[in-house]
C-alpha cells in the first residue's frame, strides 16, 4: 500500500479532490488529466484509504471503488495518484507467509525482503505458449486418481458442505504436491471467515507443509473491492513461480462463488444495471479473466482446485453455470460417506472428470475406472432390496457383486499425512499404478476371502495382505 506523503513537488496532475463519497464508491476530480483505468489512488490520513479507478466519467472526473473502509473520507480531501495499478510482492521470500489483498503480511511477521512487486492485472498466457498436451496431475489419493483424474494445468471444483473434510483434503493435496511435483502451493481465501483462515494456517503449519505454501486472504469483513481483487493478486504470485521459476503450482481457491458475489456487489455499487437474478452483466467476462490465467504452459502449470458453493443447490444458477464451463473435473464430497467413516468422503458416483477418456488416461485406467463405477452403481441399485430382504436372499452373483463393491469402497479410503497426529495411523501416498493394481485384484475376486476390514484405511495391496494376516493371527 502507498505510504508516501504529498509533497510540494507533487504537481496537480498527480493530485485530485474527492467530490462525493457513497459507501465504497468515491468520485474524484482531476484538473489536468484523469488517471488510467485500474490506477490506484490513496487518500485520507497517512494515505491509508486505497481506491481503484473503475470508470472515467468525463475529462475531469473518475469513479473508483475503495478497497479499504472509507471512514473519515470527506469531500474536498486531496487524493494521491500513483499512476500505477495495485501490485503484490513476488519471489521465493513469499513462501511460508500469509498476506492480504495488498501484499501486506498478516502473520505478525516482518515484511518479506528481496521481493519484486508486480501488477495484479496480467493477461492470460497466449495460445502460442500454452501446452497442447493433456496430462494427469497425480495427487497420491486413490479415490481421486482412479475415478476423478485431475488435469495438469486444469481446474477442478470441490463441492461439499461443512464438516465433510474439504480442508483436510486440500491440506493433503498440498502435502502430496510437495512430495510428488516439487511444486509450490498457493491458498487463496476469498470472503473467508477469519476463524477458517486462522485454523487453516495453524493446521498447515503443524502438518509441516506451510514452508512451500503462500496464503492470501480477502476476508469476509473486508470491502467488496478487496474481496474482488484478492483472486487476481494470488494468481499474480502463482504466475511468478510458473513463469520465472518454471515450477508447477497448485492454486487452491475457497470460495469461487464469493469472488462472483464480490463482483456483483462492486457492479451494483458502480451503478450498473443488474442482469439475470441480480448478477452483474459482466459476470462471464470477469470470471473468464480470472480463470483463463490458470493454464498449462511450456514453462510450467498452474493447477487449480476451487471450492464451489451452489446457491440453493440450483445447478442452473448463472454463477454455477459459468463456473462449470471452466472446470475439467468435479469432486463431490458426501456427508453420508463421511458419517460411515469412509474418508476421503468423495462421492464416487457423482464425481467426474473430463480427463477420464482412453486417449488421455490410457485403455487400462479407463477400463478399470468404468468397471469400478459399474460395480458401485449396481450395488447402489440393490441396496433397497438388501435393506428389505437381507443379503442372504440375493442370488449368488449379486452377493459376489456386493462383496466386491464393499471392498472397493473401503480400498478407496486411505490414511492421510495431514491427520497422522489425530488418527495415529501413518499417512499413505499411493501411486496410480498401485491404485489400479488394487482395484483390478478386487474386481477379479482375487481377494474375496479377505475380510472387508482388511481393505479399510490402507495404502497398497501389500498393506491389504499384511492387515489380513494380522487380523487372522489376532487372538479371538
Amino acid at each position: 500500500m502507498y505510504t508516501g506523503e504529498v509533497t510540494k513537488e507533487d504537481t496537480r496532475a498527480h493530485q485530485g479532490k474527492v467530490i462525493s463519497v457513497r459507501g465504497s464508491v468515491v468520485d474524484i476530480w482531476f484538473e489536468d488529466s484523469v488517471p488510467a483505468m485500474h490506477t490506484m489512488l490513496y487518500a485520507g490520513d497517512d494515505h491509508r484509504i486505497a481506491i481503484e479507478v473503475l470508470a472515467q466519467l468525463d475529462t475531469h472526473n473518475v469513479r473508483g471503488i475503495a478497497l479499504t473502509p472509507t471512514q473519515g473520507l470527506r469531500r474536498g480531501t486531496w487524493v494521491k495518484n500513483t499512476n500505477a495499478p495495485l501490485k503484490v510482492p513476488v519471489g521465493p521470500a513469499t513462501l511460508g507467509r500469509m498476506f492480504n489483498t495488498f501484499g501486506e503480511p498478516i502473520d505478525k511477521l516482518p515484511p518479506p525482503e528481496d521481493v519484486s512487486w508486480r501488477s495484479i492485472h496480467q493477461a492470460p498466457p497466449p495460445l502460442s505458449q500454452r501446452s497442447t498436451r493433456s496430462s494427469i496431475f497425480e495427487t497420491g489419493i486413490k479415490a481421486i486418481d482412479v475415478l476423478v483424474p485431475l488435469e495438469r494445468g486444469g481446474k477442478a471444483g470441490l463441492f461439499g458442505g461443512a464438516g465433510v473434510g474439504k480442508t483436510v483434503l486440500l491440506t493433503e493435496i498440498i502435502n502430496n504436491m510437495v512430495a510428488h511435483h516439487e511444486g509450490v502451493s498457493l491458498f487463496c481465501g476469498i470472503g473467508e471467515r477469519c476463524r477458517e483462515g486462522q485454523e487453516l494456517y495453524y493446521e498447515m503449519k503443524e502438518a509441516g507443509v506451510l514452508k512451500n505454501t503462500v496464503m492470501m486472504f480477502g476476508q469476509m469483513n473486508e470491502p467488496p473491492g478487496a474481496r474482488f481483487r484478492v483472486g487476481h493478486a494470488a494468481l499474480t504470485m502463482a504466475e511468478y513461480f510458473r513463469d520465472d521459476e518454471q515450477r508447477d503450482v497448485l492454486l487452491l481457491i475457497d470460495n469461487i462463488f464469493r469472488f462472483i458475489q464480490a463482483g456483483m456487489e462492486v457492479s451494483g455499487l458502480m451503478g450498473q444495471i443488474p442482469s439475470r437474478l441480480g448478477y452483474q452483466p459482466t459476470l462471464g467476462t470477469e470470471l473468464a479473466k480470472l480463470q483463463e490465467r490458470i493454464a498449462n504452459t511450456d514453462k510450467g502449470a498452474i493447477t487449480s482446485i476451487q471450492a464451489v458453493y451452489v446457491p440453493a443447490d440450483d445447478l442452473t444458477d448463472p454463477a454455477a453455470v459459468h463456473t462449470f464451463a471452466h472446470l475439467s473435473a468435479s469432486l463431490v464430497l458426501s456427508r453420508k460417506r463421511a458419517s460411515e467413516g469412509l474418508y476421503p468422503a468423495v462421492d464416487l458416483l457423482q464425481s467426474g472428470s473430463k480427463m477420464a477418456t482412453p486417449g488421455v488416461i490410457g485403455e487400462r485406467h479407463y477400463r478399470v475406472a468404468q468397471q469400478v463405477r459399474k460395480t458401485l452403481s449396481n450395488y447402489e441399485e440393490i441396496k433397497d432390496i438388501i435393506a428389505m430382504l437381507g443379503l442372504e436372499q440375493l442370488a449368488p452373483e449379486d452377493r459376489a457383486l456386493v462383496g466386491r463393491a464393499r471392498r472397493l469402497e473401503r480400498f478407496l479410503t486411505q490414511p492421510f499425512f495431514s491427520t497422522e497426529q489425530f488418527s495415529g495411523m501413518p499417512g499413505k501416498d499411493v501411486s496410480l499404478k498401485e491404485s489400479l493394481d488394487g482395484c483390478e485384484a478386487i474386481l477379479q475376486d482375487e481377494l474375496k476371502d479377505y475380510p472387508e476390514s482388511a481393505f479399510y484405511m490402507v495404502g497398497t495391496l501389500e498393506d491389504v495382505h499384511e492387515k489380513a494376516r494380522n487380523l487372522k493371527n489376532r487372538p479371538s
